[in-house]
């Protein structure tokens, strides 16, 4: 089965020979390695490049072990690209793997080391070569090796599958793809396997086998993988609700009995955001132009690793869809902020009111802006009127969406608000973002 990922295809093609290291980020078993090892392998040589022209190293491959060695690795690529006379394309997976070393050259119990970061700033000096390169997990972006790139490197960050690659790719009748795609997700290597029982051992096995260890190893942490292990199912059942690390640790010990630091619980959170496991949205005052710290929300990377997480219960279809939303809007490369509209009103009783209503989504990307609401269903009138309140009280001219479950056309109301079912909106058939 060929999985298409255009979109993130289409990012490498854009960005070659532009004279930046090309570094693929992205959670384990998202795809990475199948975009620059096979798809954009296969655009290289269909566009004339010649296959000894492409050099590549897969660093988890036991035959390749050596160059683990940041100094052992260098040497071989170099030779690789010796003939001055040719462009090469250096792609390497799994980068982070390259150990960091002494610097041989140096007095035993020198400071210096050698990692994989200079390994690839003197390959890019190299005028006949373009580099890539694959990573995993905040190794590969913790704040040293983002120091030591600067300028030189450009950040290509891929997702699991989104709505439209599941769809093209998905092998059974397409009535069913929503469904299966809100029930386990964009992983690619899920749509190989044929039952829920497969389906589901293959998310589990990920967060127990891999993404757990991964953090814990990454970061050093003292935390037992029960603990962490909680904590995410913490968060995959407020998954679309305001939240902060201080409710968290509050949930902890009121519903687990466990008593941990609001500070801990941060700390954690970010670790598996650096692992690309969540993401977190700020809310944005859209009256008054400014952020508010907390609360926020957390979200999935992927909706299939959520509900795993629950054991497929908790199935609430709203909170799905928002996850799902966001995954989507992040992937196509917007900036996803939570919004807060504020007015005051007069109630009943005469006395004057302060009241914030949210928008799922402020959406941003250069000079474009959207707001965005999830819903369900708005068949009902006074159900549609509670869900575009918030929009109707934006006093600008930017574009409002309304994101809905309902099987409907496309249609506007008299605001200009716009109407759309979930799948049209994930497939792009009507308002291309």
């Amino acid at each position: 089965m060929r999985i298409e990922r255009k979109r993130n295809l289409q990012r490498l093609v854009n960005s070659r020979k532009n004279g930046q290291i090309k570094i693929i980020t992205g959670v384990r078993r998202c795809g990475k390695s199948y975009l620059l090892g096979v798809l954009y392998r296969d655009y290289l040589l269909q566009s004339g490049v010649l296959p000894e022209e492409i050099i590549s190293v897969e660093l988890d491959n036991d035959i390749n072990f050596r160059y683990r060695n940041p100094l052992e690795l260098g040497s071989y690529l170099r030779e690789k690209v010796s003939d001055t006379d040719k462009d090469y394309y250096i792609l390497l997976d799994e980068i982070q793997m390259v150990e960091t070393i002494d610097n041989p050259y140096l007095p035993k119990g020198s400071e210096s080391k050698i990692t994989f970061v200079d390994v690839l700033l003197g390959l890019k000096s190299l005028p006949n070569v373009d580099v890539y390169v694959t990573g995993s997990n905040s190794k590969m972006l913790s704040s040293d090796v983002a120091t030591a790139f600067r300028d030189r490197g450009e950040e290509i960050h891929i997702t699991p599958l989104t709505y439209d690659e599941f769809y093209a790719a998905y092998p059974k009748d397409k009535r069913y793809a929503w469904r299966e795609f809100m029930t386990y997700g964009g992983m690619p290597y899920v749509l190989y396997k044929n039952t829920h029982e497969e389906k589901s051992k293959y998310l589990q096995d990920l967060f127990r086998l891999t993404y757990l260890k991964d953090v814990i190893e990454c970061n050093r942490l003292r935390a037992n993988i029960e603990v962490l292990d909680e904590l995410l199912n913490v968060v995959a059942s407020v998954v679309g609700s305001l939240s902060n690390p201080t409710r968290l640790s509050n949930t902890f010990q009121s519903v687990k009995g466990l008593k941990i630091k609001n500070e801990t619980i941060s700390a954690y959170l970010d670790c598996f955001i650096d692992a690309y496991i969540l993401s977190k949205s700020y809310r944005y005052d859209i009256k008054g132009r400014s952020y508010i710290d907390t609360p926020l929300k957390y979200y999935f990377t992927d909706i299939g690793l959520r509900n795993v997480r629950l054991n497929f219960r908790q199935q609430e279809e709203n909170h799905i869809m928002e996850n799902i939303i966001y995954n989507e809007l992040i992937a196509r490369g917007f900036n996803v902020d939570v919004g807060v509209v504020e007015y005051n009103h007069t109630d009943k009783n005469g006395k004057k009111i302060r009241t914030q209503l949210e928008v799922d989504f402020v959406v941003n990307q250069t000079d474009k802006r959207y707001y965005i609401q999830s819903a369900l269903t708005v068949a009902d009138e006074e159900k549609r009127q509670q869900e575009i309140n918030s929009l109707n009280r934006i006093d600008d001219s930017y574009t409002k969406i309304v994101v809905v479950r309902d099987n409907v056309l496309p249609w506007i109301d008299e605001k200009g608000v716009q109407y759309i079912n979930i799948e049209d909106f994930l497939l792009e058939k009507i308002n291309k973002l």
